[in-house]
């Protein structure tokens, strides 16, 4: 950061407060869900419920659970899509502003959330929302770059959701958004220590339980934060059979992946021996 954020007192810290979606009433399960589905979302409740413990200081001013206030479409993603063991699974960080912060939806560019994967659900608001970064759900249609570039890879090569999605699941290391009064994005390696490490032992915990649950064989870190990242957890859960690496992040604020990311991708997947995977079924 470039300028020191004053101390506060524990005292003045509050957990974070639950978000009230529009509809309190989950939507039924699609066809095609199975056990798997209910399990993944069983734990993606538990983490929820333990990151509701974790208290957040200044310079932290904003923090969006979309897990909790986008829980329909979440849940309808995950209840398509991770309804059977996985070989790979593509990790990122945490949701952009456009993207899964808007819809609960890893990379959620809206087009391909609503058109190509046909993602459907009510979607509320964070308990807290800052006026710059109002959440208005699917009707959301600011493009995420990040979230374009991605999916427009899997669907070039994939053709179909199902293709994808066959092999492979996408999912976050930490599901939260936190904001700055300006409300610029804190990403969270940029978090004090304090808040920090108590948020990353619960993300550390919920990605082994999560891998272990789909049976993956590969983590592919979107940007090495994410690989570093499951590289730790895993060796700190004792998980030896698991292979980590990663792949370039799409962000513009890369300037390599501002030079032909999709093509840059297809090479790092050569390379790593995954494009297998990426086929029209």
């Amino acid at each position: 950061m470039a300028t020191k954020a004053k101390r506060q007192k524990t005292t003045n810290q509050k957990p974070i407060p639950s978000a009230t979606p529009i509809l309190s009433t989950p939507p039924a399960a699609t066809p095609g869900s199975s056990q798997m589905a209910e399990d993944f979302l069983k734990l993606t409740d538990a983490l929820c419920t333990d990151l509701r413990q974790l208290k957040f200081v200044d310079p932290v001013a904003y923090v969006y659970n979309p897990l909790e206030y986008a829980k329909e479409p979440h849940e309808d993603y995950v209840r398509k899509f991770c309804n059977s063991p996985k070989e790979v699974l593509l990790m990122g960080m945490n949701p952009g502003p456009f993207g899964m912060a808007q819809n609960g939806v890893p990379f959620g560019e809206y087009d391909f959330v609503i058109n190509w994967m046909k993602i459907t659900g009510n979607v509320g608001k964070p308990p807290k929302e800052h006026p710059k970064r109002q959440i208005i759900g699917m009707d959301c249609q600011r493009s995420e770059v990040s979230g374009n570039r991605f999916w427009t890879l899997w669907k070039s090569l994939c053709q179909t959701p199902e293709a994808f999605f066959s092999h492979t699941f996408v999912y976050n290391y930490c599901p939260l958004v936190f904001m700055m009064e300006s409300s610029k994005n804190i990403t969270p390696p940029m978090l004090k220590a304090n808040m920090r490490d108590p948020l990353m032992n619960i993300c550390d915990d919920f990605i082994c339980k999560m891998i272990k649950l789909l049976g993956i064989k590969v983590v592919v870190g979107i940007g090495k934060f994410a690989e570093q990242r499951t590289q730790k957890a895993l060796k700190n859960a004792g998980i030896e059979d698991v292979k980590v690496v990663s792949i370039m992040h799409p962000s513009p604020i890369n300037p390599a992946a501002n030079k032909g990311w999709n093509q840059i991708v297809i090479k790092q997947l050569t390379e790593l021996d995954l494009i297998q995977y990426y086929k029209p079924s």
